[in-house]
């Protein structure tokens, strides 16, 4: 009744009316979600986790080690909905959606005998309390650095609505006891660490007492405290989410064999410097969406020439940062193309030509379909006499490429590359 209340008022109300009262809509919003399938997070041990890079490798990491407990795990986030062993793709362009989706994923994971749920919270989320009366156990913080300011308003606001995420763990709003674990390199550490947990913990790249990268493939091998870990996925960049969901595991008191069983056996996280196509050169996509994780892929082949397909932030959004990772673009890579990517309503010629200029000391195209971009890239890959990889980054799984006018087109990297590379 509530919701259907809710969805009614918000069609009939003047605009600028319900602009103005969206954060009072978007709250009653998530009580009547809670209230509808009520309360299944107190029904389930959660962890929560955020970030602006990081949350999604994150949480499949975290995944991996649950089930490795032999207990029935639930996960939501950027790629995929994945309940015990019903695994749904994320279709919404979103980590966590609205509209009850995230209370109603709960109760269907409390029903089919999951022991824990591990949920991806995003700062879009927390502004509009999609992350309200979701009661955590344990909440991650991986990283912050500037995004989605022009949604937030400021870096501050984005900051806040990240760290409101902590509110339920405050021991005095409920009867579990809960662990905030936090990345003490980060600048931004003191201000999650100061709010209220039974427990709050800090990891650090000193946590690694070694770490090694295998020239050929990119695992890695990492030793933290006693116990060696030996990954598939690629990059040292994922030896801090490994220690993030290794130092929580910890935390929850799971034995270090398990911990270790789990590690080993995620093979891969799609769309997160996943490789594609291994031979007679590689090709991976990757989701990189900041300088800082645009540097971390493209330094994880220094030894290769590097052919790199770039869109940029999508339409609308984040216009600052459209020259920096050009930038970073022409700092490491051989080669570039330019390409479509999310434009929704801007003109995605205005996209290219803010990042163009950036690019200063390396060969570039611009190529606006993306599926020929990456056609091109596989083309030079090819003719190119030395060891050569083609790194594809900006939508990592993103199902759509998000047009005009609500438009939207069916999309993946990763199928497109299969079907470009078999014409080759």
């Amino acid at each position: 009744m509530l919701e259907k209340l809710l969805r009614t008022t918000e069609k009939i109300i003047p605009r600028k009316i319900y602009t103005s009262g969206q954060p009072v809509y978007h709250w009653l919003l998530a009580l009547a979600g809670a209230l509808k399938y009520n309360f299944p997070s107190k029904e389930l041990i959660v962890i929560g986790i955020t970030g602006t890079k990081g949350k999604t490798t994150t949480s499949e990491i975290v995944a991996s080690i649950l089930r490795a407990t032999g207990e029935k795990v639930a996960l939501a986030n950027g790629i995929h909905f994945v309940i015990d062993d019903e695994d749904k793709r994320n279709m919404y362009k979103m980590s966590m959606p609205g509209r009850f989706f995230i209370q109603h994923f709960l109760r269907k994971a409390v029903t089919k005998g999951c022991t824990y749920a591990v949920v991806e919270i995003t700062s879009e989320g927390a502004k509009q309390f999609r992350h309200k009366w979701i009661y955590l156990d344990a909440f991650i913080f991986t990283n912050l650095s500037p995004e989605h300011i022009e949604s937030h308003g400021s870096y501050e606001n984005y900051r806040a609505a990240k760290v409101s995420i902590t509110e339920s763990l405050n021991p005095k709003k409920t009867s579990k006891e809960t662990f905030l674990v936090a990345n003490g390199d980060d600048d931004e550490v003191e201000v999650f660490t100061a709010q209220p947990a039974s427990h709050t913990l800090t990891y650090s790249k000193k946590d690694i007492t070694s770490l090694h990268e295998e020239s050929d493939s990119g695992h890695i091998t990492l030793q933290i405290g006693k116990t060696t870990f030996y990954s598939k996925l690629h990059g040292l960049f994922n030896a801090k989410n490994i220690l993030a969901a290794v130092t929580t595991a910890r935390a929850l008191g799971i034995s270090e064999e398990i911990i270790k069983q789990g590690v080993e056996a995620l093979k891969k996280v799609p769309g997160r410097a996943e490789q594609i196509i291994a031979k007679p050169f590689e090709v991976y996509v990757d989701y990189a969406h900041t300088t800082d994780s645009l540097e971390a892929l493209y330094s994880s082949f220094p030894e290769k020439q590097k052919v790199c397909v770039l869109g940029n932030t999508g339409g609308g959004r984040d216009t600052w940062k459209r020259p920096e990772m050009a930038r970073v673009a022409d700092k490491f890579c051989d080669n570039i193309i330019l390409t479509d990517e999310d434009p929704y309503d801007e003109d995605p010629q205005v996209i290219i030509d803010a990042m163009r200029p950036a690019i200063k000391n390396t060969p570039c195209e611009v190529i606006m379909s993306r599926r020929e971009a990456i056609k091109q890239a596989m083309n030079i890959a090819r003719q190119n006499k030395k060891e050569t990889v083609v790194l594809i980054t900006g939508k990592g799984t993103d199902p759509y490429i998000m047009r005009a006018n609500g438009a939207k087109e069916l999309w993946s990297d990763a199928d497109v590359v299969k079907e470009e590379f078999e014409n080759l």
